[in-house]
Order: C-alpha cells, then structure tokens, then sequence
C-alpha cells in the first residue's frame, strides 16, 4: 500500500497543478497587441545665412636667397688677407674686400708696363720728328710730284702709334690685374661657405667661398588649379609690365620649440607647371630677413623649411558650412520647418580644414543637420535639439 501512494502521489499533484494552468490560461484575459512606437532621432543643427568669406590658401616650402654666387679669383697668387667676416655665416656689405692676393708680381709689372708705354711714345715722338723733317726736306730740293708715304715716313709713324696703344693696353691689364688682387663683395651678403685661408696658393678658376644677397629671401611656394584660381597672381605678359606685387603672405616656422612669423609678398609665378606634382610654384619675397625686429625674433635663415598662408579673394554671398554637416563630399541634410530630412547637393567653392564654402543649393535661413545620420531618408522625421547660429570662420588650404 505504501509504495502505491508513494508513485500515485507526485502524479496526481502533476495533475492538479495541469489543470490549474489550464484553468488559469482559459479565464485569463487577452493580450492586447500593440506595434512598436517610431524611433525618431533628435538632431543638432545650425540656421544657416549667407556671408562674404575671404579665402585663405596654405603652402609650404623652403627658404633660398634671391642671389647666391661662387666667388672665382681672376689671379694667382698667395692669398695674405681675409676679411674678419670671411667666415661660415660672416656678413659683409657690397664692395668690402673678403681676400688679398698677394700684389707684388702684378705691382712689378704695372712698373714694366708704364715704362714700356714711356718708351712707345718716346719711339713716336721720334718718328713723329722724323716726318715732319723728311717733309721739308723734301720742299727744301724743290721735289716735284707728291712724295711717297714711306718718304715721309708714314707706315714707320702707324707703327709707333700701334705700339703706343699697345703699351697702353698692357698698362690697363697691369692696372687691372693688380686691382684683381684684391677680391670685392659683389653685393651686400653673407658667406655660405668659405673654402680657402690665408697662406693658400689660388689661381683663376679656384672657388674662394660660396656666398649670398641678404637683401631679401624668396620661397617658392606649390599652389593647385583649386588655389590658383582663388588667388590673384602677379602674372606677367610678353611686352608688359609686371601688374605690382600679388597678395600678401604669412610665413611661420618653429624655432627653438616656438613657432614665428614673417611677413611677405607674393611677387612672381614662374613660367611653366611643374609637370610632376602638375602645380604652379609662386614665389614669395620677404624683405630685408636678417634686421633685428622689435619682437626679437630670429632671422629668416637660407634653407628653413616654412609654413605659408597666402591672402586670397573674398568670397561674397557664400554659405560657410562646418565639415561637420557634410556628408559625402557635397551632401547635407536640411531639416524642413515639419521637421523632416531633406537631402541636399551643394555647389562647393572651397574646402579648409574646418569648413565648406557653398555657392548653390541652400537658401538663407534654412537648417542643417549636425548630427551624422547612418541612415538618411527623404522625409524621415526628426526632433530638433538645438540650434547654433554661427559656424567657425577660419582656414584655408
């Protein structure tokens, strides 16, 4: 009897607790199904107006001078003098001596050559004698005819006066050689490299420094068809002259971890595209770089690398667009006053790092979309958060 309440018992518990499921199940009341409310994203945008924006273009380069040459000797000689400032860096104005040759060879023959030209016209005064006497020597014996010309002594005359011009050639050669004994600065600069001393022996053809015009500096400047068409270039035409200097230019480098400015011009394009980048180089010019300036900043140096940004037209009646709010290259979503999207292509001007110019496409006061969107469908709703008036302002490249 036991064991048989001990199997009967779990299966008529089972069974009661069955039937009150089922009970349950059938008196309880119906779900009521519902469908899912819409997901409607809520946005950020920007109220858009348009305005004048000027353009800023950004280059790079490298600094080189406006003039660098190769100082030659035309003599040989010793060098016995250098300049204090003919050294690595040294700076010299235009017509200071940077190194003497020895003079006294050329000293000796400025001599020889002055003595030679004394005798030459001491030789032509002679013959000059000589005619005017065979002339009347020749009236005196009652000559008939016209005398010949070596009777007067005419061809012996030519010759002393060639050997007088002779002479004083010599003389100017000596005289010239012996002022080349002394080499001159060619312009206000500074040396680039010095490659001789004193004691040293040169001759014509040996390179005595290397050296450059501190006048002014210049930086070649690559620009693409995007950025020459925004700028207004000092282009020059066969038979005219230049049109005056282009747009202004700001370059900046880093110097002892602190970054400078110097301000300059831009002054010429050159003549042909370069035709592996396919891009224009301008050229920028910037004054006197080696003054002491009131900020005390360091000098413009030959061959610093630089940053360069190139004033460029202005922009008028353009929308100025965060690079936030475009999607694609040139599309945005404008947000409609029933707050639904709209897909929109632009007519993009100009890109910088920050923002996007637009000529076409918008209209003042409509409102776009700052928030990115996975999924943008025309007339999808959507809530809006915000709104910001303005966007940034800045850059050009």
């Amino acid at each position: 009897m036991k064991r048989i309440l001990r199997i009967a018992l779990p299966l008529i518990v089972l069974g009661l607790s069955a039937a009150t499921g089922l009970a349950l199940i059938a008196t309880g009341p119906e779900a009521e199904r519902r469908l899912p409310s819409p997901m409607v994203p809520t946005v950020e945008v920007l109220e858009i107006q348009p305005r004048d924006y000027p353009v800023v273009v950004h280059s790079r380069g490298t600094v080189s001078p406006r003039t660098q040459s190769t100082l030659i000797p035309e003599v040989a000689g010793r060098i016995v003098e250098v300049a204090p400032s003919f050294r690595n860096g040294g700076f010299f104005e235009a017509g200071d001596v940077l190194v003497r040759i020895d003079p006294r060879n050329y000293q000796h023959a400025l001599t020889m050559a002055r003595a030679e030209l004394a005798q030459a016209r001491l030789a032509l005064n002679e013959e000059q004698a000589q005619g005017e006497q065979a002339n009347r020597d020749w009236e005196k014996l009652g000559m008939k005819g016209q005398p010949s010309e070596l009777a007067l002594r005419r061809p012996q005359l030519e010759s002393a006066r060639a050997a007088v011009a002779a002479a004083t050639a010599q003389l100017h050669q000596a005289e010239a050689d012996l002022e080349r004994t002394f080499i001159r600065a060619p312009y206000a600069g500074r040396v680039l490299e010095k490659q001789v001393d004193v004691g040293q022996y040169v001759a014509p053809g040996n390179p005595l420094a290397t050296v450059y015009a501190v006048d002014y500096v210049e930086v070649r400047l690559p620009l693409t068809d995007r950025q020459v068409a925004l700028v207004d270039l000092p282009e020059t035409y066969r038979g005219e002259a230049p049109a005056g200097p282009g747009p202004e230019v700001t370059l900046s480098a880093i110097t002892g971890g602190q970054v400078y400015h110097w301000e300059g011009r831009i002054v010429r394009t050159e003549g042909a595209i370069d035709i592996r980048s396919r891009q224009l180089f301008v050229v920028a010019q910037v004054d006197d770089p080696y003054a002491r300036r009131a900020d005390n900043r360091p000098p413009l140096k030959v061959g610093q690398f630089v940053e360069a940004t190139i004033a460029g037209r202005t922009l008028s009646g353009v929308f100025v667009l965060p690079r936030e709010a475009v999607r694609e290259e040139n599309e945005v979503l404008v947000v409609t006053p029933e707050g639904r999207i709209e897909r929109r292509q632009l007519e993009v001007i100009w890109r910088d790092q920050n923002n996007l110019v637009a000529g076409g496409g918008l209209a003042a006061g409509e409102r776009l979309s700052l928030t990115p969107l996975s999924f943008a469908v025309d007339g999808a709703p959507v809530r809006v958060q915000a709104s910001r008036r303005a966007a940034s302002t800045a850059g050009g490249s």
